[in-house]
């Protein structure tokens, strides 16, 4: 039976004794575990139980051999049948010569193998597991252990008796011992002696604690309720909780109020003492905004420092000259291009494409139609025409490859470009800098704060920075609010495009992708019809009503009409990933239909997700290593459920996946309109209903809308694309970069 085949989930369920029993056994094969989480399933013998019993749940680290005292409840899977769920359990040593020999060769210990655990108990019996704990010297009298060998059994044992004493920490306050990994991983030895000192340091250095999962501990440990390390850990986590809604500082009155009601009534006079905490220790910037809804603003101390950096090396790029040879040359070429490629660029056009060369930096923005790509490729064989060695990238893979295809160029994505891994961060930066005397950045309404700084970071100031994108579009997932801000500074060069070229103009598609950038609702063409017709807006909003449409419209009416292919050509984009219309349910559907398993198909269960070979999936993480990227799509090759590896093609090249790797993969039948960002469809399909009122903005419907290429088809109530046309200020950031930049530049007038 395989790893995943082994997995029984909460929720999954045929039946279950609501009786909690106890359970000791000795552990024989770990199937699976998790390091990231501590969810284990293994196969262990129990005296009490005939054959031997599968126990499913949070384990952290065991070994085969070691004694497990377990509590929890039997289940009957509906597919695995009878298991043990573990609710709390106590690991003890082995006890048999057997078991010990199992536990030592398991690989838990370095430098101890099965031949040498054999010798170990051979030479001592069952007091060899003392023997390493309290005399580890003795085994030197073993044959084939030497004074190395003894040193690195002495350094795993350490490891695990420190991992061990954690674990019993945590169990002994009623702490989950899910994060024992990562707890020890960043603290090591002292973790406990760290967790009595301030749990919360948790929320700050180990990935995936937040501050509530410390403050549980943090009670339960007899924390104050008002010490000074809760308060300066809550208001951490308040900004940290706004820059994932796109805040690079948040109001300090609004940010104590919003702790206030966190941590259920707290008095202010302590709460601004922590700030002050916060701020003597350089964790957080105070800073007077001065404006009218902020008096005063909170920044954490990096996010200040990326802002400040982003103003001053902007201002020193563009304030650095440029040869003005170059635009002499393009500007004479231009004809000459224009008769070579066959376009006959407007005065609006004429004028980005020099606007773009003759600065150091520049921006070209506006809507579908408008000419953008056009726009971009003239600019580029401009450049290169004159000599120059140009770049171009863009924030995500799908996105650099459009820009690539539209260009005629190679493209990357930023992340290659500057050369990122995770252990050394951008390879191209301040100290390395990037060999180019123009770099083009496509999308770059999806620049974030910090892949802007480290871009600015890596350019030489001889060279040019061109941004191309759509000012309308969703903003960065991560925080800040880049290319509103330099548009809105009014201190960088740019061309916003504002008229629709005739071919454009004949697509509802575009038209209406204008209409909602406007606030104005979608229109439809009465004369054309199918195949023609390549905007449709179906009055729906019971959630299961726009599930049956859509399930018909992918998977019957448009392929028959169109003649798209379901899986490859029609992408649904919603706008949340839960409910009867979110990605979730959807993609399952979509999968029964489009995929399903026929005899012979084999298939890989991932937790809540089924992989088969044709499904369509997206990468939902950068992986350098594999150097594949958050959005990237792909298509599952082939499976091995015994193995639980999967391959996954993207873009012709090969990826293989192990089982740890496969939460990195989620179906792509239908994805999140966020996630959809600097992609481009055949055809998309849209849902907007009420139940999604929470992420319904006008952003959103015009950037799934200008996701398609052919046809779009929305499918919502009159009330739920009211909701969106309205919410035209709800992604308002708090940044000051545009402040920041004014104030730098009106030193100096530089245009």
């Amino acid at each position: 039976m395989s790893e995943q085949q082994q997995m029984a989930l909460p929720g999954d369920e045929a039946g279950s004794e609501t009786l909690q029993v106890a359970l000791r056994a000795e552990v024989r094969q770990v199937v699976y575990s998790n390091a990231e989480n501590g969810y284990c399933v293994l196969r262990a013998a129990s005296a009490s139980e005939p054959g031997l019993v599968t126990a499913v749940g949070i384990l952290g680290q065991v070994t085969p051999g070691e004694m497990l005292e377990l509590s929890g409840r039997w289940i009957v899977h509906s597919k695995f049948g009878r298991q043990f769920e573990v609710t709390s359990f106590r690991q003890t040593y082995p006890a048999t010569e057997h078991g010990i020999v199992r536990y030592l060769s398991s690989g838990l210990i370095k430098g101890v193998g099965p031949k040498t655990a054999e010798a170990l108990v051979a030479t001592f019996g069952t007091a060899v597991l003392d023997i390493i704990e309290s005399e580890p010297e003795r085994l030197l009298e073993v044959d084939g252990i030497g004074k190395k060998t003894l040193e690195r059994i002495r350094e795993s044992w350490g490891t695990q008796r420190d991992i061990r004493t954690l674990m019993l920490f945590l169990q002994s306050h009623d702490v989950p011992t899910t994060y024992a990994a990562r707890i020890y991983k960043a603290f090591g030895a002292e973790a406990v002696e760290r967790l009595k000192e301030n749990p919360y340091e948790l929320a700050y250095l180990v990935r995936g604690i937040g501050f509530r999962t410390a403050d549980v501990m943090a009670m339960k440990l007899g924390l104050p309720p008002d010490s000074q390390v809760r308060l300066e850990a809550a208001i951490v986590y308040a900004l940290f909780s706004m820059s994932e809604k796109g805040h690079l500082f948040f109001p300090e009155d609004k940010l104590l109020d919003q702790v206030d009601r966190m941590l259920e009534g707290m008095e202010t006079a302590k709460l601004r003492q922590a700030l002050a905490g916060l701020l003597e220790r350089k964790r957080v910037v105070v800073e007077e905004i001065g404006t009218a809804d902020v008096q005063r603003g909170v920044y954490l101390q990096h996010f200040y420092r990326w802002e400040q950096e982003t103003a001053s090396r902007l201002y020193n790029l563009v304030s650095h000259p440029a040869p003005t040879a170059t635009l002499e040359k393009v500007e004479r070429g231009l004809p000459e291009l224009e008769a070579e490629t066959g376009i006959k660029l407007s005065h609006e056009q004429r004028e980005a494409v020099l606007g773009a060369v003759a600065n150091k930096a520049f921006i070209i923005t506006g809507g579908p139609g408008t000419g953008k790509t056009t726009i971009t490729r003239m600019v580029v064989r401009s450049l290169k025409k004159a000599g120059l060695k140009i770049k171009l990238a863009a924030p995500t893979g799908r996105a650099a490859k459009r820009l690539s295809e539209a260009s005629g160029e190679s493209a990357s994505t930023l992340h290659r470009l500057l050369q990122y891994s995770p252990e050394q961060g951008f390879s191209i930066n301040e100290d390395s800098k990037l060999k180019a005397e123009a770099v083009i950045i496509d999308e770059a309404s999806m620049l974030d704060a910090q892949l802007f700084v480290s871009v600015l970071r890596a350019l030489p100031l001889t060279c040019r920075l061109i941004l191309v994108g759509d000012v309308n579009q969703l903003p960065s997932v991560g925080p800040g609010n880049i290319l509103s801000d330099l548009l809105a500074s009014q201190v960088v060069p740019s061309m916003c495009l504002t008229r629709i070229y005739r071919q454009a103009q004949e697509s509802w598609i575009v038209t209406n992708a204008h209409r909602v950038n406007d606030g104005q609702f979608p229109g439809e063409d009465s004369k054309a019809v199918p195949p023609k017709k390549d905007f449709f807006w179906v009055r729906q909003d019971e959630p299961a009503r726009v599930q049956a449409l859509i399930l018909q419209l992918v998977c019957e009416r448009i392929p028959e009409i169109y003649g798209l292919d379901p899986k490859r050509d029609i992408q649904v984009l919603t706008p949340m990933h839960k409910g009867e219309v979110g990605t979730q349910a959807l993609n399952t559907m979509l999968q029964e239909r489009l995929n399903p398993l026929r005899p012979g198909m084999q298939e890989i269960v991932r937790g809540r997700t089924t992989f088969r070979p044709g499904d369509r999936v997206l990468q939902l993480r950068n992986n350098y290593e594999k150097e594949i990227y958050n959005g990237d799509l792909g298509w599952v090759t082939s499976v091995d459920p015994e193995a639980g590896e999967a391959l996954v093609d993207f873009e012709g090249r090969g990826v293989a996946f192990e089982a740890a790797d496969l939460d990195e993969l989620t179906l792509a039948y239908a994805v999140s309109v966020h996630k959809s960002q600097g992609s481009e469809y055949p055809a998309v399909v849209v849902p907007m209903v009420t139940q999604h009122y929470i992420m319904l903005q006008r952003n959103l419907l015009y950037t799934a809308l200008t996701r398609a290429r052919e046809l779009a088809v929305l499918i919502g109530s009159d009330k739920a694309v009211g909701i969106a046309l309205r919410a035209n200020d709800a992604e308002k950031r708090y940044t000051h970069l545009k402040v920041r930049l004014q104030e730098l530049f009106n030193q100096t007038q530089l245009f």
